[in-house]
Formats: structure tokens, sequence, C-alpha cells
């Protein structure tokens, strides 16, 4: 049921960042989860973060079954977003997220959890724009 393809090239991407063997999570980037970013009410379903954890995060506890041996997570909140058929692309230099061949995000960013929890820390709070 929660399953993902990764193409070969986002997993060059991953190993290039040095990422590729961390606990990663795929989340809604809506500025209402834990290491949300950005976002807000118009974009809710349309970005999306993969973070990097250096260990795995309860709050995180949906695995991502994918075919190429990530530890890949999500959260019961953010599978409502992804639905089924779900790839991670690489292409003209962006990582891109599809479900069912549809675009759901053409940018899909890759950020240090802990970076993104130490900026919450010190005030720095998610990009939250107006409709």
């Amino acid at each position: 049921m929660n399953e993902i393809t990764i193409t070969p090239a986002v997993v060059d991407v991953l190993k290039q960042k040095q990422v590729a063997d961390k606990t990663l999570l795929l989340i809604t980037d809506d500025a209402g989860g834990k290491y949300s970013l950005q976002g807000g009410a118009c974009s809710i379903g349309t970005k999306f973060t993969i973070v990097v954890l250096d260990q795995p995060d309860e709050e995180y506890n949906v695995r991502l079954k994918n075919n190429a041996g990530l530890s890949l997570y999500t959260s019961d909140y953010d599978v409502y977003f992804l639905g089924q058929g779900l790839k991670l692309d690489y292409q003209k230099a962006m990582i891109n997220l599809t479900n069912n061949g549809q675009l759901l995000d053409n940018n899909v960013l890759v950020a240090e959890g802990k970076t993104i929890l130490a900026a919450f820390k010190q005030g720095i709070f998610a990009n939250i724009g107006n409709c």
C-alpha cells in the first residue's frame, strides 16, 4: 500500500549528498509538521521535502517501501497527501514527485532534520505566504 518507486538518478543525487544511508522522511511541506519549512493553506499537498535524520523519528513511522532499499518513512498525516503510484525522479536538476503519473512537486527539497529543528529553536519559522 505505502510504496514508492525511486529512480536511479534520485539515488545518485542522495549518494552525492551523502544521505542515501540515513533515515529519510518524505513530508508534505505545508507548515503543519514538525519539519515543515514552507507552505501554508494554499500550498497543502503541493510542496514536499525529503528530510534527512540520523535516527528514526517515532512520529514518522509509516514506512515507504521502495525499490532502492532506502530507509524512507512518512507520517499518517502525510500519507493522505501522497496518494498511490508514487515516484521520485530527477529531471532538469530537480527532484520531482508524482503519483499515478500526476505531478505533485517538481522541486522536492532535501534538508537536514537537525538543521530545521535548530532554526525553529532560534525563532526562524516556516516561510508561510498568504493566499
